[in-house]
């Protein structure tokens, strides 16, 4: 990669292809309440453009560019999407259209300091580039046999075929193949959570969550992670590298993520004080409080980031809009005005999925740069990271634009209509000691497994999205993975890789249409 990619004509075809992201990303999050894994598409697309013959196009051919091509478009679809539709949709759905500028201002901000902490720690012994990352393994696959050809092409295509199939026939494809790829303890664990919440009144007679179970064991298991974090960078102090466990070579040290999380905090204080000013709550509280919402609502986006780059950098999958929903709680159990709720929701809504998202492609990156210097890493990286802002940008400038348009039609995410209920009830004493009940297993599970597997943190994951099909498909590609590994050994981990980026290709494209069908 040279200093020459991002010319005008490059610069203008990322604004171009962030405003088609942008756009699918509003349209899909307020009709359909998800939002697409469009890195696939992305590289479909750029693969496409590689071939078209014209000089201007050559470019394209080099998968570093087809890597930033995705990078782009991908920063633009989640971050129109979730981390600036569904903030400013919520001051909508509670009546208060005066927060909607201050919270699309403080989204921004919060968005920006979201991939700027990514960019920051990924690939440090927190967030390492050889951890699974599954999407990100599936669009280098994509990326790879799209170029070369040959066998791993044909294992991508046949992954492809076989997730458009199973995903016509309701079968989450993309869970199926993330188990080929992640850690086998901690997707265990997800999809135990999957089935446990899925079969609990079944099993049980209990929907757990009536009674906050899952809400509780995140809270215990991001306590415990938080910890582990801070532990496992002191330790790293005493280490060289590279890791002695893991023989990867970090191009992140113990350094760049103090200055990563410091600096990100910092920002995010700054970023929620202006909120609070923006939003006119100062004359609703007093001092003390004030500051605690300030202190609050930063830590709240920092832990957010946190478990959801774990939940995504193991399993693929994130639960934003659950982390979310339990930070708005806690808000309430502190006794923070409704005003101050909605913006405290939204400011750590705009946290999380920028910060999953951004660590699939810079994975992508990795594996297709496999081999380059340290150096060329970081500043091919770097070189992502101004790809993704482009995005960022363009989705900022759509969402202002055009945000009011959906909200007069009525269309708004509708998770902001579950964060609106929830800030217009009551919160009672029994919910509180439920949670902190419940705190304690998952603090106890993610103990024992560690910073490694992080089984709390998936267990809860789990507990959190209703969705049992998804779990048998998790639990059934482990224990085809562990078959498959026993009968055949280690080299066939490669062609499973394969093989599972197109399950998941296959399921991102078949969803993706889908969507764009029923949206219509």
């Amino acid at each position: 990669m040279h200093q020459k990619t991002f010319d005008f004509s490059f610069i203008v075809f990322s604004i171009l292809i962030s405003i088609f992201g942008a756009i699918i990303g509003m349209q899909l999050i307020t009709s359909l309440g998800i939002t697409p894994n469009t890195s696939i598409i992305g590289a479909l697309i750029a693969m496409v453009i590689a071939r078209i013959p014209m000089q201007m196009f050559y470019k394209y051919k080099s998968l570093d560019n087809q890597n930033l091509v995705q990078t782009t478009i991908s920063a633009a679809t989640f971050g129109a999407a979730n981390s600036l539709l569904i903030p400013i949709g919520l001051p909508y759905v509670l009546g208060m259209p005066e927060l909607i500028i201050p919270m699309l201002i403080g989204a921004g901000i919060a968005l920006f300091i979201d991939a700027f902490i990514l960019y920051k720690v990924f690939d440090s012994k927190l967030f390492g580039a050889d951890e699974a990352w599954p999407q990100g393994i599936a669009t280098a696959e994509a990326l790879k046999a799209g170029d070369k050809g040959g066998s791993k092409a044909k294992f991508l295509g046949l992954g492809i075929l076989g997730g458009i199939a199973g995903s016509h026939f309701g079968i989450p494809m993309s869970a199926l193949g993330v188990a080929f790829i992640g850690n086998i303890w901690a997707l265990s664990m997800f999809g135990l959570g999957l089935l446990l919440r899925g079969y609990s009144v079944q099993l049980f007679g209990v929907d757990l969550n009536e009674y906050y179970i899952p809400h509780g064991m995140m809270i215990g298991a991001g306590v415990v992670a938080l910890l582990q974090f801070i532990m496992t960078l002191v330790k790293s102090r005493s280490q060289k590298e590279p890791d002695v466990e893991t023989n990867h070579e970090y191009t992140r040290n113990e350094s760049d993520v103090k200055k990563g999380f410091g600096l990100g905090l910092v920002l995010y204080i700054a970023g929620a004080a202006l909120v609070a000013v923006m939003g006119g709550i100062m004359a609703e509280m007093p001092i003390w409080q004030l500051l605690l919402f300030v202190l609050y609502a930063s830590f709240a986006a920092i832990v957010s980031e946190i478990i959801v780059g774990i939940a995504a950098m193991h399993s693929g999958w994130f639960p934003a809009f659950a982390i979310t929903l339990i930070s708005l709680i806690i808000g309430m159990i502190i006794g923070f005005p409704p005003v101050a709720l909605a913006l405290l929701t939204g400011y750590t809504a705009a946290t999380g999925p920028a910060f999953a998202d951004m660590g699939f492609d810079f994975k992508a990156g990795v594996l297709i740069r496999r081999g380059v210097s340290s150096a060329q890493e970081l500043f091919a990286r770097r070189q992502q990271f101004k790809s993704a802002a482009i995005g960022f940008g363009v989705a900022i400038i759509m969402v202002a634009l055009f945000a009011d348009s959906f909200f007069t039609q009525d269309l708004v995410p509708p998770v902001d209509r579950v964060y609106a209920a929830t800030i217009e009830a009551r919160i009672s004493g029994d919910v509180t000691s439920l949670i902190l009940l419940w705190a304690i297993p998952g603090a106890i599970i993610q103990l024992i497994g560690g910073p490694k597997r992080q089984m709390g943190i998936l267990l809860a994951t789990g507990l959190l999205i209703s969705s049992p099909i998804a779990g048998w498909a998790v639990i059934i590609g482990v224990l085809i993975r562990i078959t498959i590994l026993k009968v055949r050994g280690p080299e066939a981990e490669k062609t499973m890789y394969t093989t599972a980026a197109g399950f998941i290709a296959g399921d991102a494209i078949y969803s993706f249409f889908t969507s764009i069908w029923k949206a219509r």
